[in-house]
């Protein structure tokens, strides 16, 4: 239960009125608001993502913001063969072998970090997962830059998107913002610009802002239902990137007419925007983690998408909570202090400090 409600805290302090709303609705599989649907039932949510043809650069959605702010043709919205060509690059890149490649990345960095824990220091996971993040998005873009800066820089360009583009009354020069953000991303990561920028900037964005939203948040969840003696079960992670679904809402917007699998029929219209709610499909909002029976892995994949929309990156992202879980289990550790990020991105800790037990 004490897990349950730290993590709950997460989405009431940095998005309420939009969970409010989710959680008002959730006890129906689609529910229509205008031209918005919201979509919570399992079958549903994978019908939005492979069933009905999807505007990749619609606004409201992950694609079209991307576009808009950085200028260029990137793994959402890109059609036909251009589409299927970056993400077979992407997938390559993020595969076995590529991951196994860069695994010494964040292993070396994570024995250096949770290195104090050992003398009875405490340690804030944040900062880490961060550092983590942007040494493991550099050497998978191949970018002289410093885990550090490149997070920062990830971590601004996302939260200032985000503000951009939430559904609500924006502050003056909130646009203006975020594509200055971008632009100093870029900068980062190609200084000469390019064809391969946009991609480059998108790609970090996304490694960034998910590593920070979901590892600490994993990592405080095994804290508090202490699921140390689990460490070495790959199902552990699986679990808890079930609970803390990273992205835990996928809006999306109809290219063509369709219907949801839901009773009584849900029909979707061309222009409609769809809120997939990962969260409600994967049933994170009422099944705490269990490693010793986990949900079958169709199920648990759904943190990560279905169909041609999965995202390329679920063999690094379970890795690496893997190895962060593997390596603080011989700490037993518990939390000490967390504040919730309101103005990041996704649902995200601010701070997340911990010591050995």
């Amino acid at each position: 239960m004490r897990a349950r409600t730290r993590d709950r805290r997460v989405y009431l302090l940095s998005h309420p009125l939009l969970f409010a709303l989710l959680a008002a609705t959730r006890r129906r599989p689609a529910v229509r608001l205008g031209r918005t649907v919201l979509v919570h039932d399992r079958e549903a949510f994978v019908a939005g993502l492979t069933r009905i043809p999807l505007d990749r650069t619609a606004a409201g959605t992950t694609g079209g913001a991307a576009g808009r702010l950085t200028g260029g043709d990137l793994l959402f919205d890109q059609n036909g063969d251009d589409h299927r060509r970056a993400r077979r690059d992407t997938a390559e890149a993020l595969g076995a072998t590529g991951v196994s490649r860069l695994r010494p990345t964040w292993t070396g960095l994570l024995n250096r970090c949770l290195k104090p824990l050992a003398d009875g220091a405490t340690v804030d996971l944040v900062p880490v997962a961060a550092e983590m993040a942007g040494l493991t998005a550099a050497a998978l873009l191949e970018v002289d830059v410093d885990g550090v800066t490149l997070a920062t820089a990830a971590r601004a360009a996302a939260a200032a998107a985000a503000r951009a583009h939430l559904p609500g009354v924006r502050r003056p020069g909130t646009a203006r913002a975020a594509r200055q953000a971008t632009e100093r991303l870029s900068a980062l990561l190609a200084p000469d610009g390019g064809d391969h920028a946009a991609l480059a900037t998108m790609l970090a964005v996304a490694a960034v802002t998910t590593t920070v939203a979901a590892v600490p948040r994993a990592a405080a969840w095994a804290c508090d239902a202490q699921l140390w003696a689990y460490a070495d079960r790959p199902a552990l992670a699986d679990e808890l990137l079930r609970v803390t679904a990273p992205t835990p809402l996928l809006p999306r917007v109809a290219a063509e007419a369709g219907e949801l699998p839901v009773p009584g029929g849900c029909p979707v219209r061309a222009g409609d925007r769809m809120l997939l709610v990962a969260r409600h499909a994967l049933d994170a909002h009422r099944l705490d983690p269990d490693p010793a029976r986990p949900v079958p892995a169709r199920i648990a994949q759904l943190a990560f998408g279905a169909g041609t929309h999965a995202c390329p990156g679920a063999r690094l992202a379970r890795t690496q909570l893997a190895d962060v879980l593997r390596m603080l289990a011989p700490y037993r550790p518990v939390v000490v202090r967390a504040r919730v990020d309101r103005g990041a991105a996704l649902p995200s800790w601010r701070s997340l400090v911990v010591r050995a037990s």
